[in-house]
């Protein structure tokens, strides 16, 4: 069973009577040539016509260029070709008995893309040795998969946090990207033609040569681009409709204005003011709300990633928070922010943290002795027990990163404790 790139060899570990290991591999001579000079070294020294096996060869060397059109991302694509190349690797089965090659942890979603992508795209369900399972079921060796599809059914965005292999992953986000684009360039127009109402301007009238302009004055190569952009929230469509009306607004020249290159000299820094959210500064253009993502809910001091919504302004959330992977497959969405410099104003930021303990006498009093003594203030506070052991729910207010750390660490030392862990979502 060749791996996809056609390495083949067995291999086995042995270890000897005196404690040293070592690896024995078994290969034919053409497979060694393949595994040490690569898949063009077989034609060097082979004369006549391709043969079946060399169009299989070029089959995978066609995957691999596919995959890359897929992934904007160089970086991306080599992660995901090491991933595809050495992979850990179970064998399925269609009902035909035809061998399905998965990276370890597949799911039902992989086997369904690797057969087809309309079969991946339109998948609903999945059979496993004739049995229903959930599409996020982890798929084992010589299992027999039957992929149950529905016409018109949509992959979801969901899917990216359950698939193992890159082909299934880049199909997802190729799916996803189209459609969400389209549908951003349609709320774009939507929102150009309220603006043009608002000011009784006729879009008619305005040449498709001077939508142009404005989007090469932004950086944009196409006009859908600036569209685009205003459906994802990063630029002002009254800020857009100024520039090419100048009885759209206040003249430009009063108004903020952002590009979306880094580089630019004009881009401005906001800060957001009010609640919570007055330590956060974010590039941007309009009166967009900025907020912390209640999935992770940031602290000062941790490395944060802005993310254009829809309709809701921006949502900050935490580098390490496991929804940004998926939430960062659109990199027009991407927006900078930082915490600000300006730390005079105290903050208080909620944070939930659970305490695995023994259940003893006095052993709250230990705990709230800890967060008292840090200056912390206890907003709520919930304790369970069950065989000898207790779970402690505390929600506290912490200033930033470096607060919470000194309180986590201060209950780890307390005798009887055996694990402090901070919960994301509230």
């Amino acid at each position: 069973m060749p791996r996809p790139n056609f390495y083949q060899s067995l291999h086995t570990s042995v270890i000897t009577e005196d404690g040293t290991p070592f690896e024995v591999q078994i290969r034919t001579e053409e497979m060694h040539k393949m595994a040490e000079e690569g898949i063009a070294a077989h034609w060097k020294y082979k004369d006549g016509a391709v043969s079946a096996q060399d169009e299989q060869r070029l089959a995978w060397l066609r995957q691999v260029v596919e995959w890359q059109r897929d992934v904007s991302d160089p970086n991306e694509f080599l992660s995901t070709l090491k991933i595809d190349l050495y992979p850990e690797e179970v064998y399925t089965f269609t009902p035909k008995g035809k061998v399905v090659v998965l990276p370890r942890d597949s799911t039902p979603i992989d086997f369904a893309y690797s057969v087809h992508t309309e079969v991946g795209h339109t998948c609903v369900g999945a059979k496993v040795n004739g049995r229903m399972v959930p599409l996020r079921h982890k798929l084992h060796s010589g299992d027999i998969v039957e992929i149950l599809t529905q016409p018109g059914h949509k992959p979801s965005r969901d899917w990216l946090s359950i698939v193992k292999s890159s082909r299934s992953r880049n199909k997802i986000k190729h799916w996803l990207n189209i459609h969400q684009r389209e549908r951003a360039i349609e709320i774009g127009r939507k929102l150009i033609e309220k603006e043009a109402r608002k000011y009784r301007i006729a879009l008619k009238e305005l040449k498709d040569e001077e939508f142009q302009r404005i989007a090469s004055d932004y950086g944009l190569g196409r006009q859908d681009d600036l569209m685009a952009g205003i459906g994802y929230g990063k630029y002002s469509a009254r800020q857009v409709l100024a520039k090419l009306s100048p009885a759209a607004g206040q003249p430009l020249a009063d108004q903020e204005e952002i590009r979306p290159s880094e580089s630019a000299v004009t881009s401005v820094v906001r800060r957001v003011f009010g609640g919570d959210n007055n330590t956060i500064t974010v590039k941007g253009s309009g009166d967009l709300l900025v907020y912390r993502a209640r999935c992770c809910n940031p602290i000062r001091g941790e490395g944060i990633v802005g993310y254009v919504t829809r309709g809701k302004g921006v949502a900050v959330h935490a580098v390490s928070c496991p929804n940004v992977v998926n939430l960062m497959y659109e990199p027009e969405r991407r927006i900078d922010v930082s915490w600000a410099k300006d730390e005079s104003t105290p903050n208080a930021y909620p944070v939930k943290l659970t305490v695995f303990c023994d259940d003893r006498y006095g052993m709250l009093k230990l705990i709230t002795g800890v967060i008292g003594d840090a200056k912390s203030n206890i907003r709520n506070i919930e304790a369970r027990t069950a065989n000898s052991q207790a779970v402690v729910d505390i929600i506290l207010d912490i200033s930033d990163l470096k607060h919470l750390e000194t309180i986590i660490n201060g209950l780890r030392k307390i005798p009887g404790v055996r694990d402090v862990q901070r919960l994301q979502k509230i």
